[in-house]
């Protein structure tokens, strides 16, 4: 009966032995979520910031946040946005599409053929 209770007493410990790590196991970090398509804030190379927030689009001024245009866009594939935007300050109408090269790039082309690029402001 003792060699029968010493081995129970051996398999518990050595069963709580293998409960018990040595090292401590790392706490998960939760990343930054990595930003998709085209919503959220951009700038281009003057400072002009454009917001993309379901389905409407402005732009305005860093200086002054004076709005400067405003209007609507449809994802037309993954990688693609086209806006119908109104110019507060020439009082006109356009469209422009705009091609999401990367995740911080937007390559876009005005209907009157300008181009230009926003960059993803984080």
């Amino acid at each position: 009966m003792k060699i029968r209770t010493l081995l129970v007493l051996l398999g518990a410990a050595a069963a709580l032995t293998a409960c018990n790590t040595s090292s401590p196991r790392p706490i998960p970090v939760a990343a930054s979520p990595v930003q998709t398509g085209v919503e959220g804030s951009w700038a281009d190379p003057n400072g002009i910031i454009s917001t993309f927030q379901a389905g409407t689009f402005t732009t305005r001024t860093t200086d002054s946040n004076q709005l400067l245009a405003s209007g609507t866009y449809v994802n037309t594939s993954p990688s693609l946005v086209e806006i119908s935007m109104t110019s507060l300050v020439r009082k006109t109408q356009s469209k422009v599409n705009c091609a999401l090269v990367t995740q911080s790039q937007l390559n876009c082309t005005s209907d009157a053929g300008a181009q230009f690029t926003l960059t993803r402001r984080m």
